[in-house]
């Protein structure tokens, strides 16, 4: 499958996978409608791709402002005539257990991880199964295949992604529509996820994004996004990001409920 003239849309751009994303599908020839909350990353996304000479239509966009992203799927295909693929990108993390993470905490969480991507996903189906040979690209990770403890916004959210994404799946094959949907669980991906997470009370939000960044994160944004796109390429339902992925994907299957016990000892003395 070519990925020439495709037009393609990325949420998130403006930095991260993302970013990586859209540099490595502008490479193949595909248009991009790229957006973020983040104007001044998006903007340097923008250039970066416009030296790549493709067509970009970018925007500022919160995912989780539903009749904004319907407004904006409208003025997408407006712009293009057409859509192709969609890439739910963007997302938040929050750290904290669940004694101490606020209520609205677990609402933002939920409106830009999961609600964003159900936003994207049925504002564009329509124009994707228009196009004929449609694609849902769906950023869930590590999270979505198990739980993390101080994780239990980003647990939630990321699992329903994945749940939503498999239902989805099976819903297109059911009723033999040109759309395919994947499901993507990167693994310690070098961005600013950590950094900019919001943090519990009593947390030291510094020393656990040095944590991440400087012991957990091995990957490249490029990495990830050449992953994301073999896989896209190859229609495959589940993709999955460095090996920590695919081992900790291989613990939940083997252990079922016994991998908590195991992450459990293994993560704790970094919540502490």
């Amino acid at each position: 499958m070519s990925f020439n003239d495709k037009v393609v849309v990325i949420t998130g751009a403006g930095s991260g996978i993302g970013r990586a994303l859209a540099e490595n599908l502008a490479g193949k020839g595909a248009k991009l409608a790229l957006s973020d909350i983040d104007e001044v990353g998006l903007a340097e996304t923008v250039r970066r791709c416009h030296a790549l000479g493709v067509e970009i239509k970018s925007d500022r966009l919160d995912v989780s402002a539903r009749e904004a992203v319907l407004a904006y799927a409208a003025a997408v295909h407006a712009h293009f005539g057409k859509v192709d693929q969609i890439y739910n990108n963007a997302g938040v993390a929050h750290h904290g257990d669940v004694e101490t993470t606020e209520f609205k905490d677990f609402e933002r969480v939920m409106d830009i991880d999961f609600w964003g991507v159900v936003n994207g996903t049925k504002a564009f189906l329509p124009y994707l199964i228009e196009s004929g040979d449609g694609h849902v690209v769906n950023v869930s990770g590590l999270s979505g295949l198990i739980a993390f403890p101080g994780q239990s916004a980003y647990n939630s959210a990321k699992f329903a992604v994945r749940g939503f994404s498999e239902a989805l799946r099976q819903e297109m094959l059911i009723e033999k529509k040109p759309v395919k949907a994947t499901c993507v669980h990167p693994g310690f991906i070098k961005t600013a996820v950590a950094r900019n997470a919001t943090m519990s009370a009593g947390l030291d939000h510094n020393s656990l994004a040095e944590v991440f960044d400087n012991q957990l994160a091995i990957h490249s944004p490029e990495m990830a996004a050449e992953t994301i796109v073999h896989g896209v390429r190859k229609g495959h339902g589940r993709v999955l990001i460095g090996w920590e992925a695919e081992a900790l994907d291989l613990l939940a299957r083997v252990t079922a409920s016994g991998y908590q016990r195991v992450v459990a000892l293994g993560t704790g003395r970094f919540l502490k």
